[in-house]
């Protein structure tokens, strides 16, 4: 029991506010670097809970894997050494289901994630994050992934055979890749310039917003604008930690995660079109064929994640009945 209250203790981090009095800090974490969406939203998170909290506690916000990868966040978070994680596709190792976002070409658009993030929040996503320990506060947006590579263009499925692709730690991003030939690299985010410069991988896949501020463009030749996966960034707390926050504390962190939902979404439309025309003058930059891709093997993956995923088969249904 007093171990479990140290680590308590740790997310809940005394620190000395303008005015001189202690405020406790609430730690977020994420890997983003500064200026990718993850660590605008995290901020715009920050700012306006700090103000509606007026120093009774304070959310501080830790980019560029300083506190850990994905991984290490969400043990973290579980432990109450930190309060508030963002992770993306790692969160398959809470709970199979959250791997229906590593599904290609399954979100439309914005629009379409949206009214996704309605229907299935609060009653497949919320439980099973809290069956877990976890407490979804938010749905954020990572945004639409494109490749990055050394090689070629891609601009049909055989374009992927052989190219060493960086892709997260999970089971379904692989697969698809392995789907579409290529040879998937399961690595952490902040490990990709590295590898580049050693030649290990050949490319990447991520949202502009989210490679550009880490400087991953300047080490490719090749952009292909292929909207695989929208990749959702999930901002978690712990249950059992977070409960024992004051309700009225507990209320406002709540209220301003959700009203930043649709604000990210924005944030992300905005961004993409920004950064894709500061890429046009140092990348080239194509677009996949769409129907090569839909129709090549790798839609198989849908029947394997609706065998493996207990109610997986009705969420697919769930999700593409929200296209319009």
């Amino acid at each position: 029991m007093k171990f479990l209250r140290m680590l308590l203790l740790l997310s809940l981090i005394p620190v000395t506010g303008a005015s001189g009095a202690e405020q406790i800090e609430l730690r977020l974490g994420h890997i983003g670097r500064p200026g990718s969406l993850f660590d605008l939203t995290a901020r715009e998170f920050a700012r306006r809970a700090n103000e509606k909290l007026n120093g009774r506690m304070i959310v501080t916000v830790h980019g560029g894997s300083v506190l850990g990868d994905d991984t290490a966040m969400l043990q973290k978070v579980k432990m109450g050494e930190i309060t508030f994680s963002l992770p993306i596709a790692v969160m398959e190792s809470v709970d199979d289901v959250f791997g229906i976002f590593e599904m290609p070409f399954l979100i439309r658009d914005r629009a379409h994630m949206r009214r996704v993030r309605n229907a299935i929040f609060a009653d497949t996503l919320q439980p099973a994050a809290k069956a877990k320990g976890f407490r979804l506060l938010a749905i954020w947006e990572v945004g639409f992934r494109h490749i990055t590579n050394n090689v070629r263009p891609i601009t049909n499925p055989q374009d992927l055979k052989g190219l060493r692709l960086r892709v997260p730690k999970g089971l379904w991003r692989a697969r698809m890749f392995e789907a579409y030939g290529a040879t998937p690299v399961l690595l952490s985010f902040d490990k990709i310039n590295e590898e580049l410069k050693k030649g290990t991988i050949d490319g990447q896949e991520n949202p502009i917003s989210q490679f550009y501020p880490a400087g991953i463009h300047e080490q490719q030749k090749y952009l292909t604008l292929s909207y695989h996966v929208y990749s959702p960034a999930f901002l978690i707390v712990s249950e059992e930690h977070f409960s024992k926050l004051p309700r009225d504390v507990q209320a406002v962190l709540s209220r301003v995660a959700s009203e930043l939902q649709d604000w990210s979404l924005k944030e992300g439309e905005k961004l993409d079109q920004e950064l894709i025309g500061k890429l046009r003058s140092t990348m080239e930059i194509n677009q996949i064929d769409l129907i090569e891709f839909l129709h090549d093997a790798a839609t198989g993956i849908y029947q394997d994640y609706a065998a493996a995923v207990p109610h997986g088969a009705e969420l697919i249904v769930r999700i593409e009945a929200q296209k319009q």
